[in-house]
C-alpha cells in the first residue's frame, strides 16, 4: 500500500476549468462517498481549496487509483480524461508525505505562509473522519501534519505580515487604489474568507463597510463585528451603485454577479470606476465584466502575481520551515514504523517464545541432573540463538514499514510461519 496525492490548482491549469474541479462544503461528503466507493482507492482524504483540489488516498495499487482519481476529476467537471490528466500532479509514498507537510506549512499557497490553509487541512481531515472515509494510516499522517503546520507558524517568521489570501486581497485593493482611507468597501459573503477581509479592512484604514449575503442574520453578524452595515442581496445593485471597491468570496457555483447585472450599475454611478477583487474559485464575477467600461476585475490569477512580493520578503524563513518539515517527516516515519510493523515483530516473537518454552519443556528430564546455575546458563543460550535469530527480521521490517517492501515482508513473515 502506499500514500498518494493527485490533485491539480490554478497554477497547473486555466482557472476557468480549475474552478470546475472545486467541491464547495455541502457537496464534500457526497464526493468522499464517490471516492471511497471506487476500487483501488482504501482511506480517503479530500482537500479542496480556492488553490488546489487534491485527493489524499491509500492505494493498493497505484496505476488502478491514478485512474480512479482522474476519472474522479472527470466527472466532476464533466470533460474527457485526457482534458484532466494533462493538469494532474502526483506524489506518493515520501514525497505525498512531504506535499502535505508544505501544503500545511502554507509553503505550497500563493501567500507563503497563508493562515488559513493550516484551518482547511483539518476541516478536511475531520470532515473525512466523520464520514469514516479514514483509518489509521491517513490520521497518523494528518495529526503529523497539523503539528507541522502549528511549528511552522510558532517557529519561525513565515507567517509574519500578510499571511493569508483574505488579508491579501485587501492588500491588492489598496495598492490598486493607493489608498482605502474613505473608501465605501461591499464584501460579498460571510464566509471565512469573507470574514478575513472585512477583519482586515477594519484594521487597515477608516473605511465604510457593507456586507451582503444569501443569509441575512449571518450579513448582520458579519457587520456587527467589524462594525459595517448589512444589506440585503435584493438591495445589491443599488449598494454597487455607489461603492467604491467591492470584494468577493461566496461559496456559489455559479457566477452572481454577471454582465447583465453590472451594465445598468455602470450606467448609473455615471463614470465612476469601481474595483472588483473576486477571489471566489468558482468566481463570483463573470470575468466578462472585464468589457464593461470603469470596470477593474482582479481574480486569483492577479493575487497569486500580487502575492510574489511576500514569497520574496519570507524567503529567509523558508529554510527554517523546511528543516521543520524534515525533522516532522522523520517523527512520522518513526511513529509509522513502530504502528506497522509492532503487530507483525510481536506475533514473530511470541511464535518464537512458544518454540522456545515448548522445546525446553520437552528437554526438561535430561536437565533435571544440572544445578540452579547451570539451568540458568541453558536458558541464557537458548535465549541468545533465539533473539540473534529474530534480530535481522525485526530490524528489517522495522526499516521498510509504511512502504510496499514493508507489507511485503510482512506478508513474507504471516505465511511462513503461520502467524495471526
Amino acid at each position: 500500500m502506499s500514500v498518494v496525492v493527485i490533485g491539480l490548482n490554478h497554477r497547473t491549469m486555466p482557472l476557468d476549468l480549475f474552478e470546475r474541479m472545486t467541491v464547495d462544503g455541502a457537496h464534500l461528503p457526497k464526493a468522499l462517498h464517490d471516492l471511497r466507493s471506487r476500487e483501488h482507492l482504501g482511506e480517503v482524504v479530500l482537500l479542496s481549496t480556492c488553490n488546489r483540489t487534491e485527493v489524499y488516498a491509500i492505494a493498493e495499487r497505484f496505476h488502478g487509483a491514478y485512474a480512479d482519481v482522474r476519472r474522479f476529476f472527470a466527472d466532476l467537471a464533466i470533460v474527457g480524461l485526457d482534458e484532466v490528466a494533462d493538469h494532474l500532479y502526483v506524489h506518493y509514498d515520501h514525497e505525498a508525505v512531504e506535499h502535505l507537510f508544505s501544503v500545511s506549512a502554507g509553503l505550497d499557497s500563493d501567500v507563503v505562509g497563508e493562515s488559513e490553509i493550516l484551518g482547511q487541512v483539518r476541516r478536511s481531515w475531520e470532515l473525512a473522519g466523520e464520514e469514516q472515509a479514514t483509518g489509521p494510516v491517513l490520521n497518523l499522517l494528518f495529526r503529523h501534519a497539523l503539528e507541522t503546520g502549528k511549528r511552522a507558524r510558532t517557529e519561525t517568521g513565515i507567517a509574519r505580515g500578510t499571511a493569508s489570501v483574505s488579508h491579501a486581497a485587501v492588500e491588492m485593493a489598496t495598492s490598486h487604489l493607493g489608498d482605502l482611507t474613505g473608501a465605501e468597501v461591499l464584501i460579498l459573503g460571510a464566509g471565512e474568507m469573507a470574514e478575513g477581509m472585512a477583519t482586515a479592512l477594519a484594521g487597515a484604514a477608516p473605511v465604510e463597510i457593507l456586507v451582503a449575503n444569501r443569509t441575512w442574520n449571518t450579513a448582520l453578524e458579519l457587520a456587527d463585528h467589524v462594525g459595517g452595515s448589512a444589506v440585503r442581496l435584493a438591495d445589491l445593485a443599488d449598494a454597487l451603485s455607489r461603492v467604491d471597491v467591492l470584494l468577493t468570496s461566496t461559496g456559489a457555483s455559479s457566477p452572481v454577479v454577471t454582465v447583465e447585472d453590472l451594465a445598468p450599475v455602470m450606467d448609473a454611478r455615471h463614470g465612476r470606476p469601481l474595483l472588483i477583487v473576486d477571489i471566489a474559485v468558482p468566481r463570483d464575477v463573470d470575468p466578462a465584466v472585464r468589457s464593461l467600461p470603469g470596470v477593474t476585475l482582479l481574480d486569483m490569477d492577479d493575487l497569486r502575481e500580487f502575492a510574489q512580493a511576500g514569497v520574496d520578503r519570507r524567503s529567509l524563513e523558508m529554510g527554517a520551515v523546511r528543516a521543520i518539515i524534515d525533522e516532522e517527516i522523520e517523527r512520522y516515519r518513526s511513529a509509522l514504523s513502530a504502528r506497522s510493523a509492532a503487530p507483525v515483530v510481536r506475533a514473530l516473537h511470541a511464535w518464537a517464545e512458544e518454540i522456545r518454552t515448548g522445546e525446553v519443556a520437552r528437554f526438561d528430564s535430561r536437565l533435571h541432573g544440572l544445578d540452579e546455575r547451570q539451568r540458568e546458563a541453558v536458558e541464557a543460550l537458548v535465549h541468545g540463538v533465539v533473539n540473534k535469530l529474530l534480530h535481522r527480521p525485526t530490524v528489517t521490517l522495522k526499516e521498510h514499514a509504511g512502504s510496499v517492501t514493508g507489507e511485503r515482508l510482512a506478508d513474507a513473515l504471516r505465511q511462513l510461519y503461520d502467524l495471526d
